[in-house]
Order: C-alpha cells, then structure tokens, then sequence
C-alpha cells in the first residue's frame, strides 16, 4: 500500500469520525429540555441547557420549550346555529409547560403536544360554542366572552389529561364573516353609535340641567340660611336689648324701692321721734316760748282764753291732742313772722 493509499484511508477515517461526532454532539437553548429516543423508544432522563454527546444514527433527541410560548392557531372554521359560516383568522393561546412534566407529556403526546392538546382542542371548544350560538351573538354580543370560555375549557381538560401544562392566556381575533352580513353589523353598528350618541347628549343635557338646578337650589339654600342667620342675629339683639331694657328696669325699680324706703323709714322714724318728743311737758314749754317770743298784744271781745286765762291750760292739755297743738303753734309762728310791726295800739 502507497502512502497516498494510506493518507487517503486516514482521511476517510477522520470524516467519518467528524460526521460521528457532529452527529453525537448537540446544543440546548436556555429554557429548553432535550428528551431522548434511542430506537424509537423515549428515554426517561432529559437534559438541561448546554452541550451534550448522544449515540450517532442510534440516539435522537427532541428540544421541548419549558419557558412561557405563544401558539398560533390560523383560519379556524366556525358554523353558528343560523347556518353561517365565520372564520376566525388568529387565535393565540399562551401556555407554559414545568420541567418536571416533560417526559410524560412527550411519553403520552409526542414532542408535538401542542398540536394534539391545544390546536385540536381550540378548533373543537370553537365550534361547540358557535353552533349554539347566533352570528349576533358571536360576533357582537357575546364575542368578548370568547377568550376567557376557551381558556376555561382548555384549562378544565389539560388538568385531567396533562397535569403541568397550563393555560395563561386566549386572544381571539374578530372572525371574517360573509360581506353582505357584515355591511349589515356595520349599518347596524354605526345606527347604533347615533343612538349611542344621541343618548349621551341626553344624558348631557340632563346632567346639565340637573347640575343647575342643584346650583339653584344651593344658592336658594345659601340664601335661606344667610336669612335665617340674620334673623337669628336680629331676634338674639332684640333678645338682648329686652334683657339690657329688663336689667336697667329692675335697677330702677331697686333704687325706686330703696329710695322709697329710705323715705318711709325717715318718715317712720320721724314720726317715731315726734311721738316720743311732743310730750305734754314739752308742748307746755313750746307754748311759753311761743307766747314769750310774740311782740303783739290783743285787745278785744274775742282775745283767745290762753292770753286771757293761764288756767286754761290744763283744759287744753286735755281736749286738744298733739298734732293740734303743733298747728296751732305753726300758726302762731307764721302769723308772727307775716305780720308787720305796729307801733300803735288796735282797738275798736
């Protein structure tokens, strides 16, 4: 054998090996699980992220995304319970499945179980629901409620059949229905905004007129209470003017009644003091001093018996009383002070 013999075996042998090699050899991305097949049969051990060597053309392997993933499902068919036709374009269902539930999964739906658990199941729960429900309601009043039964549904079957994957989310697109039909909804929709909007200026209109009126009724409310204040204010000045009036009233009357009192306990006591003073002994001595103190001297028939007779007065002592007796000196008194003077002798 020549050497280019030999160098040709060699390097037949080193392909080889290469081929071997980057057939042995394999990369998984983060987030992701490789499940094996050795002859067709699913290996119980997978693997993480990373590099890692398998048998060539004997051992394959399968990368299963164990992150949060977004499946599309495209054009899906829907017959309502009128008969018509609808195709909904897009429906996307965010779903993740946990590491630990990878191989069973795989064991009992393939690598592909998305396409079994969820395509299948989103085409056969989208048509149970059409078919008992009318275009009206699927496509207008009952569409926002789509995603969320779907996503029970899914949810409700995957727990029972494939425990660890979960449902978080359903977007339904609004499906394509015939032209006809759908310049119909949007008359029928734009119809519906007039009297959408129509009411909404109603509501405007009433808004604001009941917001004016409740501005009227506070400002007439404002009103009666600054009113109703200053008639409480007026009645509380009368009220305290009464009070003032009905103070200086009972102080004058105090003093009234003080004064009055003061004056009849004077006169009380004076009259105490005469009585206790005109004694007979002292209304002798007063009428001596009188008749002392008198300048005139009397000539006639009807002279008063005292200036004629001093007997008589133990007789006057006994008829007259003491109040007489001091009028009877006041005159005297006044009669002396009034009269003039006379030089010469009366007589008749």
């Amino acid at each position: 054998m020549t050497m280019a013999h030999v160098g040709a075996v060699v390097a037949a042998i080193a392909g080889v090996m290469a081929i071997m090699l980057h057939s042995s050899i394999h990369k998984i991305e983060e987030g992701h699980l490789a499940v094996y097949y050795r002859g067709g049969a699913l290996l119980t051990t997978p693997n993480g992220p990373g590099y890692h060597i398998m048998l060539p053309f004997i051992t394959t392997y399968r990368s299963v995304q164990t992150t949060m993933q977004t499946d599309e499902i495209k054009n899906v068919p829907c017959g309502t319970s009128g008969g018509v036709m609808i195709y909904f374009d897009r429906i996307e269902v965010v779903n993740m499945l946990v590491p630990l539930a990878v191989v069973d999964i795989v064991r009992n739906y393939t690598a592909d179980y998305d396409k079994t658990l969820i395509f299948n199941k989103i085409h056969h729960e989208l048509n149970q629901f059409c078919s008992v429900h009318t275009l009206q309601e699927v496509y207008i009043e009952l569409f926002d409620i789509i995603d969320e039964n779907l996503k029970t549904a899914l949810q409700k079957d995957l727990n029972s059949m494939a425990p660890g994957l979960t449902i978080q989310a359903v977007r339904v697109t609004k499906p394509k229905i015939p032209e006809a039909i759908r310049r119909n909804f949007e008359l029928m929709e734009a119809e519906k905004t007039r009297l959408l909007i129509t009411a909404q200026t109603q509501k405007v209109v009433e808004k604001e007129a009941e917001t004016e009126r409740k501005k009227a009724i506070i400002e007439a409310e404002k009103i009666a209470q600054v009113a109703q204040i200053q008639f409480k204010q007026k009645v509380m000045e009368k009220e305290t003017e009464k009070q003032i009036s009905e103070i200086e009233d009972a102080a004058f009357v105090a003093r009234e009644k003080a004064k009055a009192d003061a004056e009849y306990y004077t006169a009380a006591k004076f009259a105490e003091a005469n009585r206790l003073k005109l004694t007979p002994e002292y209304l002798e001595l007063m009428k001596y001093q009188a008749i002392a103190a008198n300048s005139k001297i009397y000539f006639g028939q009807d002279i008063p018996n005292m200036f004629v007779d001093n007997s008589a007065s133990p007789s006057l002592k006994g008829a007259a009383d003491s109040s007489e007796q001091l009028e009877f000196l006041t005159k005297t008194d006044k009669h002396r002070k009034g009269a003039a003077p006379r030089t010469e002798t009366e007589g008749h």
